[in-house]
């Protein structure tokens, strides 16, 4: 494939992803609004997937990602992040993360 065309469709897939990243907010919204559990669950781990993906098009490894995002925890962590606080959400999502 010539590298013209390789670009134009690394960019086209790119903004594919985003769009599905906005498709799947705005699904998880709808799902909330009708508090279909079943629903939330699906548009949350289609957003997670789109979210993987395209950071991984982007040129982070889905390893980094996981390492940034227990960075992220621990920052909130340190900062005294409401939802730790109130219901320790933060520290839970870390041991999960380090559990994998």
């Amino acid at each position: 494939m010539p590298k013209e065309l390789d670009v134009a469709k690394r960019a086209k897939v790119i903004e594919w992803l985003k769009t599905e990243v906005l498709d799947q907010v705005s699904r998880l919204f709808k799902a909330l609004w009708e508090g279909s559990t079943i629903r939330i669950g699906d548009s949350l781990a289609s957003l997670m997937m789109s979210s993987y993906i395209l950071g991984r098009r982007l040129g982070i490894p889905f390893k980094d990602l996981d390492a940034l995002l227990v960075e992220k925890l621990k920052k909130h962590k340190q900062e005294g992040h409401q939802l730790e606080d109130w219901y320790q959400d933060i520290s839970a999502l870390e041991d999960h993360m380090r559990k994998r």
